[in-house]
């Protein structure tokens, strides 16, 4: 199997490189935490989940992994990780004291419904009905799970975050391990015509989105310099979101990600859905322009970031 794809070899990071970012990461949002006072087993246990989490997300992408994976272990690959994901989930609940029958049959039907679609689709060539109904389901998770429930420590300001890490842990498992599908470009890695790339998509974008947010009355120019401090876990959150599409459903797919926002903030929030479709474009243009979904997400970071440190939603 071949997933990391469209990136030349060479320019993708390897196992070693990645276990260093994932190093430097995970000890410096440790720190972060230590240094706003988090500690004892609860935070243990907490930063045990994350570190796992995060290191799946980011292994995936390395160079070769995936497939050394599949070559080792086969189809069960995928249920391996899947019962470590649970395990993990496991270690912050009883470690957090936060451990209820309800928290963990949510836990193991986040893992084991995408797990089973993905195994019964086995044979199936990419795009069967399974793999929609796997993508609609992580989907509806992230979207409605009330992850403050699911993640109650600290104080529910990981939710999002661990949510995310653990969804995209699910999805690997499911189509990367299981499902054996190539060529989507989840790697991290860098090209000469990036930077073009991504300060293009962010710039056009900003041109488009800043005037028409304003003239729909959604958005008005506030910055909120005292939030800088809150970026290091902002920016792990935003990063982990990630948006692609082949060119025949380009458009369709920027469509599809402005009425997932339809939902946010009211319903129906249609100026919502209108700025999250021109943003869809130019996430799946970049996509088309790098072959990975790693530059893509690197532009959703840069326009959440902006619009959460300079603009108010009206």
């Amino acid at each position: 199997m071949r997933y990391n794809s469209r990136l030349p070899a060479t320019r993708q990071l390897g196992l070693l490189p990645m276990l260093a970012l994932w190093a430097v990461l995970t000890l410096t949002a440790a720190l972060y935490a230590v240094w706003l006072g988090y500690g004892g087993r609860a935070f243990a246990a907490t930063l045990t989940a994350f570190a796992f989490l995060f290191l799946v997300m980011l292994l995936f992408a390395a160079r070769g992994v995936d497939s050394r994976l599949a070559a080792r272990f086969g189809d069960g690959s995928g249920h391996l990780l899947g019962v470590a994901v649970f395990l993990v989930c496991l270690i912050y609940l009883f470690g957090t004291n936060t451990f209820a029958l309800t928290r963990a049959a949510a836990v193991a039907g986040l893992v084991c419904i995408p797990l089973a679609l993905a195994a019964w689709a086995k044979q199936k060539p990419p795009g069967a009905w399974e793999d929609f109904l796997i993508i609609v389901s992580i989907w509806l998770a992230v979207k409605f799970l009330p992850s403050h429930w699911l993640w109650p420590y600290p104080g529910g300001r990981l939710a999002y975050v661990l949510t995310v890490l653990l969804c995209v842990n699910v999805a690997l498992a499911s189509f990367v391990l299981l499902r054996s599908v190539n060529g989507v470009g989840y790697s991290i890695g860098w090209s000469g015509h990036w930077s073009f790339s991504i300060v293009a998509s962010f710039v056009f974008f900003g041109c488009i989105a800043i005037p028409l947010g304003q003239a729909m009355h959604f958005i008005e120019f506030s910055p909120q310099w005292s939030q800088w401090k809150s970026l290091p876990f902002l920016s792990l959150a935003i990063l982990s979101r990630a948006s692609h599409s082949e060119l025949a459903g380009w458009w369709t797919a920027s469509v599809l990600f402005g009425f997932t926002h339809i939902t946010n903030r009211g319903f129906p929030n249609w100026r919502y859905v209108v700025l999250a479709s021109i943003a869809g474009f130019f996430y799946g243009w970049t996509w088309r322009k790098t072959g990975s979904i790693f530059a893509s997400a690197l532009v959703h970071a840069a326009v959440d970031i902006t619009w959460h440190f300079l603009f108010r939603t009206v």
